[in-house]
């Protein structure tokens, strides 16, 4: 605050009369400008936290700006996430957020203190400080940032059978999405109403169908809402007469003695052609076992009785004696039996030695 002087004249007749007034001069301190606010933003999206500060003439040290974090895990010392100072800039010291934080502007002096913080992720949230000193001057601000979840992987089914007359459930569900969630139905085909019964059940994940018509069939949307994004699933729904439930188990017994018939008859038919290959064995066995013996055998024999007969023409009286008719004898009788091809042989003629 600062007084001057200025001289007011009056005329009159005599004098003149000085007079002084005080002139104000009010001078400015560093602030942040910026009011403190909360910021809502969808994950992988980009958050956008501002800071613009004002200097006065007295503030002549040097600039440093820093931005901590007050993490939603209540943790009790904030953690630096980015600092300026001495014209450099510093942005490791905060490893979830690192490569994920930047300054907005290349020329932090002229009074722009505001960041980014790119592909949010639920840990993000918390409370961010921007804090601007330049002595003597220091001021700070602080920023409530929330992270949401959009909904995503929304799926519509019906929850019971679509059959005339029957209560069954549509229910709308979203794979993932933040609370609060609002919900919103609509009937996209046909020109029919929706029952009044359902009106109430239109803003929520569920609709309760009562004896249920024909009438009811359609297609259906399910708009899932919240405050940073929006998904929709589709439903056709197609409501049928009742099944012959008699008919199916009929069919079904049927299906099954069917099954068991042809089962019954392919393990008859491997059965019988197993019993068929075994026949086949066995009398290619007993052929091969009544095959006459082959004929070298016959000729042997009467090699044999040739011999015999030669040895007894050759024989002289003086021999003869040692001789017996065993020895002659001697010939198998199996060989003139064997088989009925074989020739007939004359019976040796009896020697008379005189």
């Amino acid at each position: 605050m600062a007084a001057g002087h200025c001289v007011c004249c009056h005329y009159n007749s005599k004098c003149l009369v000085p007079c002084t007034f005080l002139s104000l001069d009010f001078t400015r301190s560093l602030s942040i400008t910026t009011p403190e606010q909360m910021i809502e933003k969808a994950r992988g999206e980009t958050a956008y936290l501002p800071c613009k500060f004002t200097l006065s003439p007295e503030d002549q040290g040097p600039l440093d700006i820093e931005w901590l974090i007050s993490p939603a895990d209540n943790q009790v010392v904030d953690q630096v996430i980015i600092l300026y100072s001495g014209d450099k800039m510093y942005d490791d010291y905060y490893p979830d957020l690192k490569g994920r934080v930047h300054f907005t502007s290349n020329d932090l002096k002229s009074g722009d203190a505001s960041i980014n913080v790119t592909n949010l992720q639920l840990s993000d949230i918390g409370t961010y400080q921007c804090k601007v000193k330049k002595a003597p001057g220091v001021a700070n601000k602080k920023f409530q940032l929330v992270v949401l979840v959009k909904p995503s992987g929304t799926r519509c089914y019906v929850d019971g059978s679509e059959e005339i007359g029957n209560d069954f459930k549509l229910k709308c569900e979203p794979k993932e999405g933040s609370l609060p969630l609002q919900y919103e139905w609509q009937k996209l085909s046909d020109s029919q109403k929706l029952p009044t019964s359902w009106l109430s059940e239109m803003a929520s994940s569920i609709i309760s169908v009562k004896n249920a018509s024909s009438e009811y069939s359609g297609t259906y949307s399910c708009t899932v809402r919240n405050r940073v994004g929006s998904d929709q699933c589709l439903l056709r729904l197609n409501v049928v007469p009742p099944s012959n439930k008699a008919g199916l188990i009929a069919g079904a017994i049927i299906g099954i003695l069917l099954a068991l018939v042809l089962i019954g008859l392919i393990i008859f038919c491997c059965h019988k052609k197993r019993r068929e290959e075994k026949y086949e064995k066995e009398v290619h066995h007993d052929i091969r076992e009544d095959v006459p013996p082959p004929k070298s055998r016959t000729s042997t024999a009467r090699s044999y009785i040739g011999s015999n007969h030669s040895s007894l023409g050759s024989m002289s009286p003086s021999n003869m004696e040692g001789y017996s008719k065993t020895q002659y004898n001697q010939v198998p009788s199996e060989d003139f039996e064997r088989t009925p091809q074989s020739p007939t042989l004359p019976p040796a003629k009896k020697t008379t030695v005189v």
